[in-house]
């Protein structure tokens, strides 16, 4: 590879010597390499130190300086060595042997440049293939981590769950810790569940809230030894219509609901909610199915076929 004065020493040669006048040197060699019209405007005005217009050898020593100085130089420099590489129009000059002897060294060089070009390419490549592999390997190591933590928080989840089936003496408390245990079972698969908060001034008791795909879903939860009924529910309705748009409802009923509950929601109007039992949380907590799964499922099933019931069963058997 010509080193980098020699690389100059050549494009000095190519301005200098391929054409006689300078528009045309400028029209053919300069133009097309990206030099501006308003630079070599002022390379025409320009003087030498005995008072002379610059020669076109004075330009090319100008020209290839300022082309330094900028981070765009290398493809200058090789557009105007391709330019020359390319050259058949040697009636321009006043001396077609130096012009030709010009061309052919411009020839030599960018067949190197080329060569040069296509190794570097082929560098890339293999460095953005290393990168690939690179980052898939990170994230496949994030993934078993991400797996494995979910493994170890799901098990400690599921003794807290067993140690809340055994409390049927205080339901109010075991609703509490419900809401908890469901808000760390989240934030184990990285889903932000907002915590039981009040709205409208207070009127209205949320348990809990979460986005998911988009959309942003009000979650109602009971564990209570009647099965919930649609009256539970229509509380939730009312929530969800104050709510915006773009807002659904995920009510988790523990103990399940009456018979009449699924029919009457496939009637109703406003197909905004589905539901959650415990067999589906704890299909969750034994890692038989993830949360993002199930819950995509369920909304999938319910979105499509308008079943607001899409049990972990179904899923799973």
């Amino acid at each position: 590879m010509p080193n980098e004065f020699e690389i100059k020493k050549l494009t000095i040669e190519i301005i200098a010597s391929l054409v006689y006048k300078k528009t045309q040197m400028y029209e053919l060699i300069l133009r097309p390499a990206g030099i501006s019209d308003k630079f070599f405007g002022s390379l025409m005005k320009k003087r030498n130190v005995d008072g002379k217009l610059l020669t076109k050898r004075d330009m090319g020593v100008i020209i290839v300086n300022e082309l330094e100085k900028k981070p765009e130089f290398r493809k200058n420099i090789n557009s105007i060595i391709k330019i020359a590489a390319n050259w058949n129009q040697f009636h321009l000059t006043d001396n077609e042997m130096l012009a030709r002897a010009t061309v052919q060294k411009a020839r030599e060089v960018m067949n190197v440049i080329d060569i040069m070009a296509e190794k570097e390419k082929e560098y890339l490549a293999e460095e953005r293939e290393k990168e690939r592999k690179r980052l898939e390997e990170e994230r496949r190591k994030a993934k078993v981590e991400w797996e494995s933590e979910i493994q170890n928080q799901s098990k400690l989840l599921l003794m807290m769950y067993d140690e809340l089936v055994l409390m049927k003496n205080n339901p109010h408390k075991r609703g509490l810790m419900l809401e908890q245990l469901v808000n760390m079972l989240f934030n184990v698969y990285d889903i932000a569940l907002m915590q039981s908060f009040r709205r409208n001034e207070g009127g209205e008791q949320i348990d809990g809230a979460f986005k998911l795909d988009g959309w942003h879903y009000l979650v109602e939860m009971k564990w209570t030894s009647q099965l919930t009924d649609m009256k539970q529910l229509d509380s939730l309705y009312g929530k969800i219509a104050r709510s915006g748009k773009q807002t659904m409802g995920l009510f988790l009923s523990i103990g399940g609901w009456s018979s009449h509950v699924v029919p009457l929601m496939k009637q109703h109007p406003d197909k905004s909610i589905f539901l959650m039992d415990g067999f589906d949380l704890r299909m969750v907590l034994t890692q038989e199915i993830s949360l993002i799964n199930i819950l995509q499922r369920k909304i999938a099933k319910f979105n499509i076929e308008s079943e607001p019931f899409f049990s972990a069963r179904s899923i799973l058997y």
